[in-house]
């Protein structure tokens, strides 16, 4: 009798680890989603983060932080920081939130604030930190010993370098009040900033790094390197990304992206606001341009996944449509900093990359994300002639024993994140998994992954458009046992029908 009950309780464990370990994520649905009512008007679902001590997400959105159960999506309280300006992200190791907050005059230096995620309040001693011009996006080490401040120093209105005579590609002196974009490196331990490396004079390598457009190197976003001795910070406006030597805290080089040829099979594109999908071959050309990125090991190389959003000026000064006869290409905005005519280059493209260590391309996308938004019925056809889907967050998770990548699309006409399987032994056969869409939300613009409760989850915060659409949804997206468990289960079931036979002997 007990070798019977044995044998259906190993029965239905194995039954849920096997669905899990087939269809890894064929079972993700949205568990909740939270629309964040009761915050201050203003308040948008930008950035999340997860804190395993508390089983809380905090979500970040200009006028403050509103934490959450992350089991219900239930308001726990907000934290109110309109008082020191702006928070643009959020951050969590070891019990400890960092909100990046830009000064209400973004030209001076932001701060960065600690908190206590189990009393929700400042932490005791020092608590707050001056960093860079309009700190943009914050995150740990894997140690939790340092955290890295991309202080992006956007100019105001009126701040950006002028035009210089009227000749196509145009071209911009430099701006004399632009801040300078650097990035913070802060020891946890004394909480201070231990060095603030910069840009200028660094070794450039690559090709197609933007440096023409009357503004500084703007850093946007960093992923850092399992060990911790390397970040990697993307350089969105020039096409670039920077490599941070953490030991010395210094940029070793600024490496140009390249670009992407949307002629070749492959990378097809919709260029016209018609009303109908039509992806075609052009003669246009892509900046990467990546926007949120993440780190993975696989074979002992580090490489580094790039949401390839695409970004112009603030003020749109170094954007124009294509002009000319060819009714596939007039409407196109590009960059008019780099192209002229019969030699176009479009912001973005339209995809997710993986570069190794030193920026060299070892996988792309390609038309992948915006064809399978067309399939799903959920491509915004209003955005064609601009940048497609807008690939524009990054999160990977290993689930099951395999590496997935999560691609948050800013610009479809539903809410969506799109899953890739990616092979860490061999990236170059990356493979697309499926969309999740989300219900009510928006413009995806922060991703987190997370194991709570025996389950992985995504957080996905959606600042919205136009007002609409912004919130938090949560995606439960597979049970936690990996293969480890999964054989374990296999090997008890043989032991489980070995009894059994001995026992009918």
């Amino acid at each position: 009798m007990k070798t019977t009950r044995l044998i259906q309780a190993l029965t239905a464990s194995l039954a849920l680890a096997s669905s899990a370990h087939a269809g890894l994520l064929d079972g993700a649905s949205q568990a909740w989603s939270s629309t964040h009512t009761g915050t201050p008007s203003g308040f948008l679902s930008e950035i999340v983060s997860f804190d395993a001590a508390t089983k809380t997400l905090w979500v970040s959105g200009v006028k403050g932080v509103n934490v959450l159960d992350a089991k219900t999506g239930a308001s726990l309280g907000f934290i109110d920081t309109s008082a020191w300006g702006s928070i643009n992200s959020v951050a969590i190791h070891n019990g400890v939130a960092a909100f990046a907050i830009e000064a209400n005059d973004r030209k001076l230096p932001g701060v960065v604030q600690l908190y206590d995620t189990t009393s929700r309040s400042l932490l005791a001693g020092t608590s707050t930190i001056a960093v860079g011009s309009l700190p943009d996006m914050l995150t740990f080490t894997p140690d939790g010993s340092r955290l890295l401040v991309a202080n992006e120093g956007t100019p105001n209105a009126g701040d950006y370098g002028t035009r210089i005579g009227t000749t196509t590609p145009r071209n911009y002196g430099v701006g004399a009040n632009d801040p300078v974009g650097s990035v913070s490196i802060i020891d946890v331990a004394s909480r201070s900033v231990v060095s603030t490396a910069t840009l200028a004079g660094v070794a450039q390598t690559g090709s197609h790094i933007r440096t023409n457009t009357g503004m500084d190197f703007e850093p946007e976003y960093i992923a850092v390197n399992k060990a911790g001795t390397q970040a990697y910070v993307s350089l969105q406006e020039a096409n670039a990304m920077g490599v941070l030597d953490l030991q010395s805290g210094k940029f070793t080089k600024v490496v140009g992206l390249g670009a992407k040829d949307f002629s070749q099979a492959g990378n097809a594109i919709d260029t016209l606001n018609n009303g109908t999908v039509s992806f075609q071959s052009v003669a246009v050309k892509g900046l990467y341009m990546p926007d949120g990125m993440a780190s993975f090991t696989g074979g002992a190389k580090t490489y580094v996944v790039m949401a390839n959003e695409g970004d112009f000026r603030e003020d749109d000064a170094d954007r124009s449509a294509a002009g000319g006869s060819d009714p596939l290409l007039a409407n196109l905005r590009i960059s008019n900093t780099d192209s002229s005519a019969g030699n176009l280059y479009a912001a973005g493209a339209r995809s997710f990359s993986i570069r190794d260590a030193d920026g060299n391309l070892v996988y792309d996308s390609g038309n992948i994300l915006d064809v399978q938004a067309a399939a799903a019925g959920i491509y915004n056809d209003g955005r064609s002639r601009d940048k497609g889907v807008e690939p524009e967050g990054v999160e990977l998770m290993e689930i099951g024993g395999k590496t997935f990548a999560f691609i948050g699309l800013e610009r479809t006409t539903t809410g969506a994140v799109a899953v890739f399987e990616i092979d860490v032994l061999d990236p170059s056969k990356t493979s697309f998994v499926r969309m999740l869409t989300m219900g009510g939300q928006i413009a995806p613009e922060g991703l987190k992954g997370f194991t709570m409760d025996g389950v992985h989850y995504l957080a996905v915060s959606a600042e919205g458009a136009d007002g609409v659409g912004a919130g938090t949804a949560l995606f439960a997206l597979a049970p936690v046992p990996e293969p480890s468990t999964y054989a374990m289960l296999l090997g008890g079931l043989g032991l489980v029908g070995w009894m059994a036979r001995r026992r009918k002997a």
